[in-house]
């Protein structure tokens, strides 16, 4: 089974894609995905493919499920400094407004908390 994280990733692929293209969101998830690495160096088996999925993500996954279940002591999800880049770049790249309208037609049923940098809450 899919990770939340994976599922959000690939959300967001499928609805980034057809705003940039696919050349363009995997530019941004390959820039996303190097800069994880530096949080979580065990990213770099990790790759992003020619049509933006990712590639060896869901093996590191599965795997530190199979540790936890095996009573190993449980370790951070691997995805989620990948997610993390990824909105940060939009958000850096697009600004707040964008990124927040892109984030509420993905998910158009949640409610996302409107923040700016200035006093951590929109007014």
């Amino acid at each position: 089974m899919e990770s939340p994280a994976l599922r959000v990733y690939d959300k967001l692929r499928q609805n980034l894609s057809v705003f940039a293209g696919i050349a363009g969101f995997r530019s941004l998830a390959s820039r996303a995905l190097a800069q994880a690495r530096s949080e979580d160096p065990g990213l770099g088996e990790v790759r992003v493919n020619e049509d933006g999925t990712l590639q060896g993500l869901g093996e590191m996954e599965h795997q530190i499920e199979l540790d936890k279940a095996a009573g190993a002591e449980p370790t951070n999800e691997p995805s989620i400094p990948l997610i993390a880049s990824l909105l940060g770049l939009l958000h850096i790249f697009l600004g707040e407004a964008l990124t927040a309208s892109l984030l509420r037609v993905t998910w158009p049923g949640a409610v996302l908390d409107d923040c700016n940098s200035e006093n951590g809450r929109k007014a």
